[in-house]
Formats: C-alpha cells, sequence, structure tokens
C-alpha cells in the first residue's frame, strides 16, 4: 500500500540517500507496494493523541526558501480534528512577528509535529492550510475557541492532511507536565491521609490497657 507521508516526503532525492544507506527496500516494500493508500486520513488513535496535547511544532517555508518552525501552543485539545482529513485551531495573539503567517502567502504547505514527551510518542502531520477569519458570532469559533484560556484569538488555521506517520521513541527524552506531577503528588497526599486516618480510628478503638 503506497503511505501518503511517504509519498510526500520521500523524493528522489531522500530515496538516493536511503539508498545509500541500506534503508530503501525495506520502505518500498513496506511503504510503496500496492493500489489503496494509507495514512491520508485520521483514525480513532490520530483523534485521540491530538486531543489529549497542549502544543505543538509547525514549520513552514518562506518565499525565498527559508523554513520556519514555530511552536504553537494553548489549552489540551485546541488543534480540533473536524473530520478524517482536516484539522483546525484558533490562531491567538502573540508577538506579532507573523513569520508563519506571511510564508503561508506563497506556500501553503506546512509540517506538524506532535509531541507527547511523557510516553515518547510522536506523530508528523503534512498537509495545506487556509488561513480564515473567526469572527465570535461564528459557528467555527464555538469550536474552536477555549473561553476559560487566556489569550485573544486573531483567525483560524485550518489543515487540510495530505499524510501523516507514526515516528518511533528513540531519542525521545521523558519529560512530565507540572500539572500531571502535582496531579499525582495529590493523589499520594490523599492516601496518605486516608491511612492515617484509619490507624488512628484503629487505635482509638483499641481497648485501653490496664
Amino acid at each position: 500500500m503506497p503511505h501518503a507521508f511517504a509519498d510526500i516526503a520521500f523524493t528522489p532525492s531522500v530515496k538516493a540517500a536511503q539508498q545509500r544507506d541500506g534503508s530503501r527496500a525495506g520502505y518500498a516494500r513496506n511503504f510503496e507496494d500496492g493500489a489503496d493508500v494509507f495514512n491520508d486520513r485520521l483514525g480513532e488513535a490520530e483523534t485521540e493523541f491530538i486531543a489529549a496535547q497542549r502544543s505543538f511544532y509547525m514549520a513552514t517555508v518562506s518565499e525565498t526558501g527559508w523554513p520556519y518552525l514555530q511552536h504553537r501552543g494553548g489549552p489540551r485539545g485546541f488543534l480540533k480534528v473536524l473530520d478524517d482529513r482536516t484539522l483546525a485551531f484558533a490562531d491567538f495573539a502573540g508577538n506579532r512577528q507573523l513569520i508563519s503567517l506571511g510564508n503561508l502567502t506563497g506556500n501553503d504547505r506546512v509540517a506538524l509535529i506532535l509531541m507527547d514527551y511523557a510516553h515518547r510518542v510522536r506523530l508528523k502531520v503534512l498537509g495545506r492550510m487556509a488561513v480564515r477569519d473567526l469572527a465570535p458570532s461564528d459557528e467555527l469559533a464555538q469550536t474552536l475557541v477555549d473561553p476559560t484560556y487566556r489569550a485573544r484569538p486573531q483567525r483560524a488555521m485550518h489543515i487540510h492532511v495530505e499524510g501523516f506517520d507514526w515516528n518511533c521513541p528513540q531519542h525521545i527524552p521523558v519529560h512530565i507536565d507540572a500539572e500531571d506531577v502535582q496531579r499525582a503528588l495529590d493523589q499520594r497526599d490523599a492516601r496518605i491521609a486516608e491511612l492515617e486516618a484509619r490507624l488512628a480510628q484503629r487505635a482509638a478503638d483499641l481497648p485501653a490497657s490496664g
């Protein structure tokens, strides 16, 4: 089966590099043979993974050919799966350099990397992005904007997914969010308090010695 991500990413130069490295035959066999295309539509695993993320990295390319990589963040799940070929998120006000936005006027191609450092998992997505106005009364705004998140949404960013790929965990460092650590500590403290209360109650129930 042709792999949608590989069909885009494995250019002739990439295939030549794979040939020199000895990996070309394996990729040709596993990623390119067959008639049906796969990894071009987001499934349940991708949807659940994307909904759990609070940030991602996004790459665009300028009209002079320079790539630009930007970190995008927001409340958990701010990157929405609208359907199996469409992602969208609210573009919040930032430092107003607008490099990604400018790059998109000449080249709508984007690459996303979503990282789950705690579980050492990453998802790569290739797509084409369209920029849309985001009026507060729009139905899309109701979907993309979290009213409890303290940031000003400026526009909607729509991504038509062309292909995606999961990466192996090799070399991904383990990082855990502070809120997850605090949640674990709170659960531990609550359990300790419960056990201490039970021990105190047992001690109180014992008959007094002579």
